[in-house]
């Protein structure tokens, strides 16, 4: 499974050899791979238009396009706006309520990312094929599919420790921008250009996952609101800047902050995270993507609206009774 920083042809130039070059080392004589491009084929045709962002069929014999478009940006920030204030408001009756639910379109996300990952997966999987996956820039679905790909296809992403190499590697190393993404909370007047929930979406696949899947993933609900509580307003550096070298060069992150992987990793805190009834699973994880099975993330978007006196009680029993036995 790869993943391409940038589109594979750019601004000026039809072709580029070193990129031709490095995909026909890739695989062997006789091999097929998958791209899979995470823009619409319209949106890969106007870029082509304006002198780059796709790659020449022709150049790439050995490589199969599909496009699955994902939304990034605006459209992505006004559906999580959307949901947001729908879940804030405690007047709307049930029928209004799922109205707004739906028109929000947050759901009709989860579905198509998941959707995105599956395939990208399954081309691994099912079809021994390498995939690369990229988009407009690299640093945002590219990371979303790339990194859902490899929890449904690796145990190892689904302990603690895999799941935080996972991020490590797959969003803050390979340059999510997280300042600018991450600028406000939803609920802000201000809207800067470049916000999007992209971090979010992925955490709320990751509980999808967890839903469906209660016995596979080490690591519990606790563990995603913690990492989407930081990714906008943390006392530690982990998510801090937009990229490795604004981390390690400009602003010294490390030598200046400290680790949320090290506060998270004392056994007392670890303790709260971990999924009580977890069972190494080696095998590959399908998850439904069927309107049906893609519920709203409660323990999120309501948990300052719904009780959870109850629930955390009734987690807590289930602790014990593990702890017991």
């Amino acid at each position: 499974l790869l993943r391409s920083s940038q589109p594979l042809t750019g601004p000026n130039r039809r072709r580029c050899r070193e990129d031709e070059q490095l995909l026909g080392t890739i695989l062997d004589e006789g091999e097929r791979g998958f791209i899979l491009d995470t823009r619409s084929a319209q949106a890969a045709k106007q870029a082509r238009m304006s002198g780059g962002g796709t790659e020449p069929k022709s150049s790439y014999p050995q490589w199969r396009r599909l496009h699955r478009a994902l939304e990034k940006g605006r459209p992505l920030q006004e559906s999580f706006v959307r949901l947001v204030e729908a879940c804030s408001d405690p007047s709307l009756s049930m029928e209004r309520w799922l109205s707004r639910l739906d028109g929000s379109r947050w759901l009709g996300h989860v579905k198509a990312a998941l959707s995105t990952a599956c395939l990208a997966a399954q081309c691994l999987d099912r079809e021994d094929s390498n995939v690369l996956v990229h988009g407009a820039e690299g640093t945002d679905t590219t990371l979303l599919v790339t990194a859902l790909a490899q929890l449904i296809l690796d145990p190892s992403c689904r302990t603690l420790q895999g799941f935080q190499g996972l991020l490590e590697r797959e969003w803050i190393e390979a340059g999510h921008p997280f300042q600018l993404r991450c600028a406000r909370s939803a609920s802000s007047h201000g809207r800067g250009k470049q916000e999007a929930p992209l971090f979010l979406l992925f955490l709320d696949c990751v509980w999808q996952l967890s839903r469906q899947f209660p016995f596979s993933l080490e690591f519990g609900e606790q563990l995603l609101l913690t990492l989407f509580d930081n990714a906008y307003a943390s006392a530690f550096g982990t998510f801090l800047c937009n990229s490795e070298r604004e981390r390690s060069v400009l602003c010294k992150v490390k030598e200046s902050t400290h680790s949320l992987w090290a506060w998270l990793n004392q056994p007392e805190e670890k303790q709260k995270l971990l999924n009580p009834l977890y069972s190494h699973n080696p095998l590959v994880i399908w998850p439904s993507v069927e309107p049906q099975s893609i519920q709203l993330w409660q323990g999120l978007f309501l948990r300052w609206i719904r009780p959870s006196q109850h629930l955390d009680e009734a987690w807590a029993e289930i602790q014990r009774l593990v702890q017991g036995n």
